[in-house]
């Protein structure tokens, strides 16, 4: 069963340049909410209460302003430093510590979900003890995010942000 959670917030957010320039942008405003709120929500509709965020030096305690320690959502956060937009690869390197021998959910700091029976289908994906789930979304510039391909419905590879159009 999963029972942590990864928030990876870091990166430079060159697509939103300039404003990223001067604040991250999952603390940028989704409708009412900073976009960081929204897969924090995810975390927490899956009834993960234990979360580390990984952000960037710059930004680590703008993320503790509007955050803190997690108390007023009835969660824990811990926060990690990632140098440099280096992936999800590292991600769960820095997370060595934090993740121990616990099974873990991770999720990009500017994803956002939302669709009838979605809380059931993460309450289901949480009790997997073995392997891993992957949530997908075509889009028309793969390029430009990660690239899962799968093989029978099994995940082949995955790539971070290609040069080349695959």
């Amino acid at each position: 069963m999963i029972t942590k959670g990864i928030i990876l917030a870091g990166g430079k957010g060159t697509r939103l340049s300039p404003l990223t320039k001067v604040i991250n942008k999952q603390l940028l405003p989704l409708y009412d909410k900073p976009l960081i709120y929204y897969p924090l929500s995810v975390l927490m509709l899956a009834n993960i209460k234990d979360i580390l965020i990984i952000t960037n030096p710059f930004d680590e305690n703008n993320f503790k302003k509007i955050l803190g320690d997690g108390s007023d959502f009835g969660i824990k956060i811990n926060y990690q430093i990632q140098n440099k937009p280096n992936g999800l690869p590292e991600a769960f390197i820095i997370s060595e510590n934090f993740i121990k021998r616990n099974n873990v959910a991770m999720i990009l700091g500017d994803n956002f979900f939302f669709g009838q029976g979605f809380t059931k289908r993460l309450q289901t994906q949480k009790k997997f003890i073995n392997g891993a789930s992957i949530f997908l979304y075509s889009v028309k510039n793969p390029q430009d995010y990660g690239i899962v391909t799968l093989k029978k419905k099994k995940i082949k590879e995955i790539y971070e942000k290609q040069k080349k159009k695959k």
